[in-house]
């Protein structure tokens, strides 16, 4: 883990890999950002390093002699860690650490770093710590120090390859804690949400560092962190949004980032319920960057990954007042009708975007409360396939739910085996 508790921030060097199919300015953004959530982890950037490579190697990622350069530069810049931009196998991280004789981090490692030091209540630091550990589990068979997290999750210290199978036990023991300690927290968190009423509800997403927090407080004074960092939101933040007489129930939520780490998202995925739930998600985009097309794709994938492919949606791209061409804004447009422009810093377009809401028709679902024989599975997974299911109670022979669908799934609703 990065050590954000010493006096001098710890010094690092990114390094990315790309084919000769891939343009150069490309991965260059994508090392970038690796600054920016190096930044966000308390570690200061000395130099970024990309190398032009048609496939990572098999055991170092790196070949031979791009090791040996990294292990010289390390020791004359006296570099505290070297962070990669992928994913490494267990074998590759242990092999670089060997190589370079240096801390060796990947990019699923510092995301999880960083979701470690901004977890802030119980579900989010129960998320984060079970993310982390089956990340750790397949590779303990390398340094324990990788464990160690006491400050920001899981120990910086610990008793070495000896304990390693004891560790995996005491491992997969933690884990099988955690994820019954996330479904009690899941019914809080249903309780919590079936308390707010019938009001119509929207979720703010969008790729991380977009402006969704910045919009959330322009829209509602939620107070909710706003920064130029990535993730500077992990927990849910929901408020009352009050528009001519009506009233809706806004969320915000952690951002989404590409090459997320799959257990990351599978581990939120109870957080990501308030997306899932919504009857309309704000897609926020920052207009101003070059890869906005491609974050939006991110945003996309990662919804389809969480089950919320499906939901009606609003793009609201952000940040227009970095935008001096009128002409990129008119291409904007033609290539996403509908949208919106906003600067949520400088409240413009704030009141276009309250009338597409208030114009947005929220009545194209129907809300039923069905009891259903419990024999009939296929009918209940229909169900969840089709709407949300926002309760859900179990007797002793019947199931009953609660259930929103959209109105043109009512006729299969109606017919399927079960339903009354």
């Amino acid at each position: 883990m990065i050590d954000i508790s010493t006096k001098r921030p710890e010094t690092a060097i990114l390094i990315g890999v790309y084919a000769s199919g891939i343009q150069r300015a490309r991965s260059e953004e994508y090392l970038a950002e690796l600054a920016l959530l190096t930044d966000t982890a308390g570690a200061r950037v000395v130099q970024s390093i990309l190398q032009q490579r048609d496939r990572p190697h098999v055991s170092t990622y790196f070949g031979k002699g791009k090791l040996e350069e990294l292990k010289l530069l390390v020791k004359e810049l006296e570099i505290d860690l070297v962070i990669v931009d992928d994913d490494l196998s267990p074998t590759q991280a242990r092999n670089i650490q060997r190589a370079i004789e240096t801390k060796v981090l990947d990019r699923s490692g510092l995301i999880l770093d960083i979701f470690a030091s901004r977890a802030q209540s119980a579900a989010s630091k129960t998320q984060v710590e079970l993310a982390q550990l089956e990340y750790v589990l397949p590779r303990l068979t390398r340094l324990w120090t990788h464990l160690s997290r006491q400050k920001g999750g899981v120990g910086t210290k610990g008793p070495g390859e000896t304990q390693i199978e004891t560790d995996r036990r005491l491992v997969g023991k933690r884990i099988a804690l955690l994820k019954e300690k996330l479904v009690k927290l899941d019914r809080q968190r249903e309780t919590q949400r079936q308390g707010r009423g019938d009001f119509p509800r929207i979720s703010l997403v969008g790729y991380t560092n977009a402006g969704k927090s910045s919009l959330m407080n322009a829209m509602v004074n939620a107070d909710v962190l706003a920064e130029n960092r990535l993730f500077a939101t992990l927990d849910a933040t929901v408020r009352r949004y009050e528009a001519d007489g009506n009233t809706f129930l806004v969320s915000d939520t952690v951002g989404f980032i590409r090459k997320l780490p799959h257990g990351l998202v599978e581990s939120f995925k109870s957080t990501l319920d308030e997306i899932r739930e919504s009857d309309l998600l704000l897609h926020i985009v920052d207009v101003s960057s070059p890869y906005a097309s491609e974050y939006i794709k991110v945003v996309h994938d990662t919804l389809r990954e969480i089950g919320a492919e499906n939901k009606a949606e609003i793009l609201v791209f952000n940040k227009v007042d970095l935008i001096d061409n009128p002409e990129t804004l008119v291409a904007i447009r033609k290539e996403h009708p509908g949208c919106v422009f906003i600067s949520a810093e400088r409240g413009i377009g704030l009141d276009t975007l309250r009338d597409r809401l208030l114009t947005h028709s929220f009545d194209d679902f129907v809300h039923m409360d069905l009891e259903i024989p419990a024999s009939e599975g296929r009918t209940i997974a229909r169900l969840h396939e089709w709407g949300e299911v926002s309760k859900t109670d179990y007797l002793d022979n019947s199931v009953r739910l609660h259930v929103v669908v959209p109105r043109k799934f009512l006729d299969r609703v109606n017919a399927l085996p079960g339903i009354a």
